[in-house]
C-alpha cells in the first residue's frame, strides 16, 4: 500500500509527533511510507527524531506537503488519489482527499462543531477515527457523533529497573511553555513551589529535576523561572538527547506530574495530560508515579498499587513523603509500575495499526 502521513505539528516533535512517527515506522515494513512535509526542515526533524525518540526514519520517504494554503482543493484531491491511504494528526480539522482517510485525536476538540452537517458529511469518507485513550475517546464521539477507537501510544522502556541505581531524585519531563495566564502549560510551577515548600518544611538529601522540551520562543520565560528557585536544590535538562533522558528515568525514584491541575476540565478538557507517555517511562524504568487525578493519567495509573493519584497539593506532599520515608513501599510500587508498563509495548502498537490498515 501506498500511505500519506500528515502531522501539522510535525516540526515541536511532541507526545502526538512520537505516535504518528511510530505509525509511519510501524507501517514502513511492508507499505511505502510518506510524510508529507516542506523540504527546508526535513533534515533536522530527521535528526531530531533520532536524538530524542532513537527514531531511525531512513525508511520513510519525506514529500513536499499537500496540506498548506498553497494546494488548492483540486490540486490536493487529485494527488491523494494515488494513495490507497491517508493518516491525519487532526488539528479539529477534517480534509477532503481522494482516497480513504484515517484521523487522528490527541486531544478533546469539544470546541469543534463536529455535529453540523458539513463535518457529518466530510466524515462519510473517513474510514475510521483513532484516538490515544479512552479519556480522548469520551471527548470526541461526543463531539462527532462517531465511534474512535483507543489505540494507546507505543512507549519503548530503554532502561531496565535496578534498585541499586536509584538515587534520592524525583524527576519531571515534559514541554515547557508558558500560557496567557502566565502558569507552565504543564505545570512545573506548581511542583516547583510544592518542592519548594518540602524543603523548607525540612527535607533534605532529595533533588527535583525538570527534563524539559522547549522552543526558542520560550526561552526567556525559562530564563525567569528558573531564576525564581536558585538556591534550592532544582535542576534543568533542556531538549536532551534520548539517551541522557533515560539517564534521568534511570536515576529517579519518583516520578511527578501535574498537567490539568487546576484547571476547569469541564470547560477545558484539552488542558489535562491525555494520555501521559513519560508517565509510563518512567514507570518503566522504577521511578513511581505521583500524578495529578485526571485525564489519561487514571488510565495508567491503578492507585497504590503501581503509583499515586493526588488531586491536591497536600495530597502531592502528603504522598510524595510517604514513598521518600519507605523505601521498601516505593519499591513494590516501582516493581508493579515495570510490569504493567509493558502492556504500552511498540510490538502491541504495531500489530494494531497493521490491522487497522488492512
Amino acid at each position: 500500500m501506498k500511505i500519506g502521513i500528515f502531522d501539522p505539528y510535525l516540526d515541536t516533535l511532541s507526545g502526538g509527533e512520537k505516535y504518528m512517527l511510530s505509525i509511519a515506522m510501524s507501517l514502513s515494513k511492508d507499505n511505502d511510507v510518506r510524510i508529507f512535509w516542506d523540504d527546508e526542515s526535513v533534515k533536522e526533524i530527521v535528526d531530531r527524531a533520532a536524538a530524542r525518540f532513537g527514531y531511525d526514519l531512513s525508511s520513510i520517504t519525506f514529500v513536499p506537503s499537500l496540506f498548506t494554503n498553497k494546494v488548492s482543493f483540486m490540486m490536493r484531491y487529485e494527488a491523494t488519489r494515488e494513495y490507497d491511504l491517508i493518516i491525519l494528526l487532526s488539528d479539529g480539522s477534517i480534509p477532503i482527499v481522494g482516497c480513504p482517510l484515517i484521523l487522528h485525536f490527541q486531544s478533546p476538540m469539544n470546541w469543534v462543531k463536529g455535529k453540523n452537517i458539513k463535518n457529518q458529511l466530510k466524515l462519510t469518507r473517513v474510514k475510521n477515527i483513532i484516538v490515544n485513550s479512552q479519556f480522548t475517546k469520551d471527548h470526541i464521539d461526543k463531539t462527532f457523533s462517531k465511534k474512535s477507537i483507543v489505540l494507546y501510544p507505543p512507549v519503548s522502556i530503554q532502561k531496565k529497573y535496578d534498585p541499586k541505581k536509584k538515587k534520592n531524585r524525583i524527576l519531571n519531563v515534559g514541554r515547557f511553555g508558558i500560557n496567557q495566564a502566565g502558569s507552565s502549560f504543564k505545570k512545573q510551577d506548581i511542583l516547583a513551589d510544592t518542592f519548594l515548600k518540602m524543603c523548607d518544611a525540612g527535607l533534605t538529601d532529595w533533588k527535583l529535576i525538570f527534563v524539559m522540551s522547549m522552543m526558542d520562543k520560550d526561552k526567556e520565560a525559562f530564563e525567569k523561572f528558573k531564576e525564581k528557585y536558585k538556591g534550592y536544590p532544582i535542576s534543568f535538562l533542556v531538549n536532551p538527547s534520548n539517551s541522557d533522558l533515560w539517564d534521568e528515568y534511570e536515576n529517579a525514584s519518583i516520578y511527578w506530574h501535574a498537567s490539568g491541575f487546576g484547571e476547569d476540565l469541564t470547560k477545558h478538557p484539552d488542558r489535562a495530560e491525555h494520555f501521559g507517555i513519560s508517565t509510563v517511562e518512567a514507570m518503566g524504568a522504577g521511578a513511581v508515579p505521583v500524578v495529578v487525578a485526571a485525564g489519561g493519567q487514571k488510565e495508567i495509573i491503578k492507585d497504590d498499587l503501581n503509583g499515586r493519584l493526588w488531586s491536591s497539593v497536600n495530597e502531592l506532599q502528603t504522598q510524595t513523603l510517604a514513598l521518600i520515608e519507605d523505601k521498601s513501599y516505593r519499591e513494590r510500587l516501582a516493581e508493579q509500575g515495570v510490569q504493567d508498563a509493558k502492556v504500552f509495548s511498540m510490538e502491541r502498537f504495531s500489530k494494531q495499526i497493521n490491522e487497522l490498515v488492512v
